[in-house]
């Protein structure tokens, strides 16, 4: 039984005040806040187990190494890799792009040859690439987007060719909350080339669960602290052929197998690619996230938000003086909108004197405001322990802030 308030008694940040105000927090597209049974995993890290991982025989060692390797398998199971080896710890869904830019980019990118992304991306799915192409002389194209904010499927065939190397794209955006149809670009993307493909699955992973073998794709990018799990620590699912064929991306210790004067063995599958101490509590504070939320379950998780998502467009589109961008039939909880006549930093300035924690800005997706031609917009974000209230008090500060501002 999905049971609202329970679920918010276990964030203990949602019950503090902002200015006088109730604190309520539509930055989840940010950042997610954290329940206690990860703020607890983190405390009892520190106060009981803390110590180094692998190699160490004492007991605290041992004890720590057994829970981050079974914190890789959570990870596995949740989103249903075939193996723990394809796990890697990154410290973002940021670092995750850039260690496949790199390894990848260095092992089959040449000159002319293509990479492709779309106009929908977070900065951070398009700049690896852009540095990528501009160090191997290749061609970085994109896929267009409508006025929905749906990405132009059938421009997809028509931009593969035998020199795509690798498609990377957006599971969710996250300035519009298009849930893009992943595993049928995919089936497209198979038939017209032999490229590679990476879903940034930075914005999807705190709503749905993403099945890696039934999407198919090589590579699969997120962050803990979206996934109500620590900040710093994030995940690379790879397949393992991949990793074979990969070098590092960064080297040092905990990457080798072997070193002497002359010559550096490395060791095999993702312990290649975690150079040095790892954000070790933050490894075992992402499973404990990713435990909280499946005990809730994500059908229920999609059914609350869903209403969350539609009640708020609802009142949003009954004041005057607003647009609101991405109307995609297949979207999830976040909703873009601009007040007509004021800067979105403005608006989200005044917010914030209600208690109203939103973001206002490009949200790193400065070519899709390109798109839109407009600076940026006010981004509400919401999670499962979000309520209507919450959207109602929303509204009203929203209201009283145009007054002002109009």
């Amino acid at each position: 039984m999905f049971d609202i308030q329970k679920i918010r008694n276990d964030f203990p940040i949602l019950s503090r005040t902002v200015n006088g105000k109730p604190l309520v927090y539509f930055d989840n597209g940010a950042t997610a806040q954290k329940p206690k049974a990860v703020i607890d995993t983190l405390t009892h890290y520190y106060t009981y187990q803390n110590s180094n991982i692998h190699r160490g025989v004492h007991t605290l060692s041992r004890e720590i190494t057994t829970a981050y390797e079974e914190a890789r398998k959570t990870i596995q199971l949740h989103i249903n890799a075939k193996q723990p080896g394809e796990i890697i710890f990154t410290r973002g869904t940021t670092e995750s792009i850039n260690l496949v830019a790199h390894c990848f980019g260095k092992l089959n990118v040449s000159e002319g040859d293509e990479i492709l992304i779309t106009q929908m991306e977070h900065h951070s799915n398009i700049v690896p690439w852009q540095q990528l192409c501009e160090e191997r002389k290749a061609v970085l194209k994109y896929v267009p987007i409508n006025e929905e904010g749906e990405l132009k499927l059938d421009q997809i065939p028509l931009l593969l060719s035998n020199k795509t190397k690798l498609v990377a794209f957006t599971h969710i955006s996250n300035t519009l909350g298009t849930i893009n149809p992943v595993k049928e670009i995919i089936q497209t993307i198979r038939s017209h080339s032999c490229a590679a493909v990476l879903i940034d699955g930075a914005q999807a992973v705190p709503h749905l669960k993403p099945d890696v073998q039934e999407l198919d794709c090589d590579f699969y990018a997120f962050s803990g602290h979206k996934l109500f799990g620590p900040t710093g620590v994030g995940i690379l699912y790879a397949k393992s052929e991949w990793l074979s064929k990969f070098g590092p991306y960064q080297t040092g210790g905990g990457t080798i197998k072997t070193v002497s004067m002359e010559k550096t063995e490395f060791a095999e599958g993702p312990l290649k690619f975690e150079a040095g101490t790892p954000h070790i509590e933050g490894g075992i504070g992402l499973a404990a996230a990713i435990n909280y939320v499946n005990a809730i379950g994500f059908v229920d998780i999609q059914k609350h938000e869903e209403n969350l998502m539609h009640y708020a467009t609802k009142r949003l589109t009954e004041i005057g003086h607003i647009r609101i961008y991405g109307s995609s039939k297949h979207k999830t909880s976040v909703i873009a909108f601009n007040v007509i006549g004021a800067h979105p930093f403005d608006v989200g300035t005044l917010l914030d004197k209600y208690g109203i924690a939103i973001r206002s800005g490009h949200h790193c997706t400065q070519p899709l405001c390109q798109f839109y031609n407009i600076p940026g917009t006010i981004r509400a974000s919401f999670a499962f322990y979000n309520t209507i209230e919450e959207i109602d008090l929303f509204i009203e500060a929203l209201k009283k802030s145009i007054r002002f501002l109009l």
